[in-house]
């Protein structure tokens, strides 16, 4: 395993003495509205220097702790299941190597591949899926590997009742009936978040924040903007409380750069990943 030449900030640790791994997958081959999302890994990458290592929020450092940035996966085009295998096998070599596996997307369905090797180390995993969108159909246009199914796909792998979901607020109407049966849907804000941090005590937990969940007036470089979304301040506050849980993986996805020219979807993007880092990694 070789640093990536251009690293997330101070995320510029020799492998074997890392605790955690940024690493990207730059994809967006399923995107159903605006692609793009392909260009986010090194954007966070190379916009992580217009911030400081030091978050005055936690208190911490990233110089504080030990992350190897290994750079973004060389992915075929046009093949989503193979994406989802080699997102999957280099995960498993993290994890098999006892590092933190945190990924930067690419769309959404990236995370399967994450979710697969994880569940498999931690066969009672919990995932939470901060995002706009349910992302619980069955197929989309015939499609079972979409961004669009991607929580559908992890569900299968996990079970009911341990996906639990925020700030969702677009979806069908079939999604959001299965989302009351099978998963633990916390609609339109993060108010129910507090509530369920105590029953994740103890238990491996992977977080999924799809950077749509924010509102498009704070986050417009996306692909599926979606009005009605959280402030900063919201996700933040929920990002502060990740400490408290066993987050065994965990991902940062759908950032598609070029749709802010301002550059202030990006900096939110690298502030956020940022703080995860300082929260997850001990």
């Amino acid at each position: 395993m070789n640093k990536n030449i251009e690293t997330f900030l101070s995320c510029d640790a020799e492998y074997e003495e890392a605790s955690a791994v940024l690493f990207g997958v730059p994809f967006d081959g399923t995107t159903s509205f605006r692609p793009g999302a392909r260009f986010g890994p090194p954007a966070i990458r190379g916009e992580s220097f217009g911030i400081e290592t030091y978050s005055p929020y936690s208190d911490r450092d990233l110089t504080d702790i030990k992350v190897f940035d290994g750079g973004d996966l060389e992915l075929p085009f046009g093949n989503p299941a193979r994406v989802l295998q080699l997102t999957e096998e280099y995960t498993a070599q993290l994890l098999a190597d006892g590092k933190l596996p945190v990924m930067l997307g690419g769309e959404h369905l990236v995370t399967l591949g994450a979710v697969r090797a994880v569940q498999k180390a931690y066969p009672a995993l919990h995932v939470l899926h901060f995002d706009a969108h349910t992302d619980l159909r069955a197929d989309y246009l015939g499609e079972t590997l979409s961004h669009a199914t991607v929580m559908r796909q992890v569900w299968q792998l996990i079970g009911d009742n341990h996906l639990h979901q925020f700030g969702i607020r677009s979806g069908e109407r079939d999604e959001f009936a299965f989302a009351r049966t099978h998963t633990d849907l916390h609609p339109f804000d993060l108010s129910g978040f507090a509530s369920v941090l105590p029953k994740l005590a103890g238990v491996p937990v992977y977080v999924s924040l799809d950077l749509d969940v924010l509102d498009p007036s704070i986050f417009c470089g996306t692909g599926t903007p979606e009005a009605g979304g959280v402030s900063f301040a919201e996700l933040l506050r929920a990002v502060l409380q990740l400490h408290k849980l066993q987050v065994v993986g965990c991902d940062i996805n759908e950032l598609s750069p070029h749709y802010d020219q301002s550059g202030a979807s990006t900096a939110v993007a690298c502030k956020l990943t940022r703080e995860i880092l300082l929260q997850i990694v001990k």
